[in-house]
């Protein structure tokens, strides 16, 4: 068994905020070597966490002999070029999402990933928080009854001026948005709690503000969206009967940074804030009631958030399945579940264009 697990990370964006740090808190893992298109980037990130390789060639990184775990922080765009290559060498994966471009790409990846026997993982780090897997086992107790309905809500107003520079984000080519970038959340999240499938869909996509000045000063057209609302339809199952959902997400509204998640059935509700608070309430109650929920820690150095916690939370599984040879953790989204979310997302797409429900 090694001693340590040698982790790469390519980007240096999210990585350097949030997944380098939990990493580095694990003392059976090693980060090895980071890769970002800009190679001051690299440095900068690798002096700054005592990281020995740093380059501007993500190949490098890949193709390391001490990297076990490859972890793809990039544009969506990069995202099958980059999986492609790191299953090539038998490494590891851990992939942001949204998984790819669309589903075409994503086949493509999960057709390569079932011939190698290696973890192949989506960072959805929010199923790995406290409140959530406290929230998931309660429904499965049967606690709120069948669900009926589900909401989320994402608001904050990080790109709600247009002092914010034009960068990838802003360009739906280089997979930019909030629909990938927190719809896949979303997607995700309906998915694993209620355990069953989108049916149909309907999806009204934004972009509030239409013009960014890019780095250079040249004032560029948004491609990308950053306002998103869905309405949904869901498959019955041992858990759902006639159930809808909604999500509001927006990247431009003022006030307090707030995502929830609110699931309502027939015998009862909860609701699991951004932390991972959770309220539950049974049919007939007025108040809600706080469930005791540990929140778990965030990386040493890092804001405490729902996703710092979780990362810190899903960080120390991955490390552990590599040390012990598994291809599979529990309640880690795998690429087969990325596949079934790309396939929403691109629906989602489609509605927006057609102006109507979508059927899967």
């Amino acid at each position: 068994m090694k001693k340590k697990i040698g982790i790469g990370i390519i980007g240096t964006g999210f990585a350097r905020k949030t997944q380098i740090p939990a990493f580095k808190n694990l003392p059976e893992a090693e980060v090895v070597s980071v890769a970002s298109g800009s190679l001051e980037n690299a440095e900068k990130t690798a002096k700054e966490f005592e990281i020995k390789h740093w380059t501007d060639d993500w190949k490098e990184t890949v193709e390391r002999g001490d990297v076990d775990l490859v972890c793809i922080t990039t544009p969506p765009n990069l995202h099958k070029e980059m999986t492609l290559l790191a299953l090539e060498h038998e490494k590891h994966i851990l992939c942001e999402k949204p998984f790819a471009m669309n589903v075409a790409e994503a086949e493509k990846m999960v057709e390569m990933a079932k011939e190698k026997n290696v973890l192949t993982l989506i960072d959805h780090e929010l199923r790995f928080l406290n409140g959530r897997q406290k929230a998931f086992e309660m429904i499965r107790r049967g606690e709120i009854g069948k669900i009926i309905h589900a909401k989320q809500t994402f608001r904050n107003s990080s790109r709600g001026t247009s002092d914010v520079k034009w960068n990838w984000w802003s360009d739906k080519d280089t997979g930019g948005g909030t629909l990938g970038a927190i719809g896949s959340h979303v997607i995700d999240t309906f998915q694993w709690f209620l355990d069953t499938k989108i049916t149909d869909i309907f999806c009204l996509l934004k972009t509030n503000v239409k013009q960014r000045t890019d780095k250079n000063g040249v004032e560029r057209e948004v491609t990308s969206d950053d306002e998103v609302n869905m309405i949904l339809k869901f498959a019955d199952s041992e858990l759902t009967e006639n159930a809808g959902g909604t999500a509001s997400l927006s990247m431009v509204e003022a006030g307090e940074y707030d995502y929830n998640v609110k699931i309502f059935g027939t015998e009862g509700s909860i609701i699991i804030g951004e932390q991972g608070e959770v309220r539950y309430a049974k049919m007939g109650d007025k108040k809600w009631k706080e469930i005791e929920v540990d929140l778990g820690d965030a990386p040493p150095n890092v804001q405490p958030s729902g996703w710092s916690r979780g990362f810190m939370s899903f960080a120390g599984e991955i490390v552990s399945a590599i040390k012990e040879d598994k291809t599979e953790i529990k309640h880690a989204a795998t690429f087969q579940e990325g596949l079934k979310i790309q396939k929403v997302l691109d629906s989602a797409r489609e509605s927006d264009e057609k102006g109507c429900f979508v059927k899967l």
